[in-house]
């Protein structure tokens, strides 16, 4: 049996979303990601202005993939970087409810992602040495994470 531990829960503010349409892999679009944090036992703080975003894809068969990009920096001033991919999908009047920005219960969906942590801190190389999980949800102003390391 997989056992975990809590990392932190990250909150993203996703202020704007660029639509480049039917390119031939999917429907592609590019989430900005402005703000945000981060906090847990082990670690807490915000995630950079520094340039990251959500590189999403709408498979044909209805499943949203992502791609993420985030520089985090600890409430005592150590650089992480945060890359994940996740799926995100369910049935289609509860994802038409998400994208209209409308508050939808998580378990009606599903939403998880494999964070991979990168770092030159001696204090967080821990995190280099990890599998993580993510539970997500979509709230209006942008994603909720619950991350966890695999033990």
């Amino acid at each position: 049996m997989i056992q975990t531990r809590p990392i932190f829960q990250i909150t993203l503010t996703v202020p704007s979303i660029t639509d480049l349409g039917q390119t031939p892999m999917g429907g592609r679009k590019i989430a900005q990601v402005s703000a945000g944090e981060f906090s847990g036992d082990r670690l807490r703080g915000k995630v950079t202005s520094a340039p990251g975003g959500d590189w999403l894809l709408m498979r044909p068969d209805g499943v949203l993939m992502l791609d993420v990009r985030l520089t985090l920096e600890t409430d005592d001033g150590h650089h992480i970087y945060m890359s994940y991919r996740g799926l995100r999908h369910g049935p289609k009047d509860v994802i038409d409810k998400l994208n209209k920005g409308e508050k939808v219960d998580p378990s009606l969906y599903y939403f998880r992602m494999t964070p991979i942590f990168e770092t030159s801190s001696e204090k967080y190389a821990w995190l280099n040495r990890i599998i993580a999980v993510a539970t997500g949800r979509r709230d209006s102003t942008g994603p909720t994470y619950d991350v966890y390391e695999v033990l």
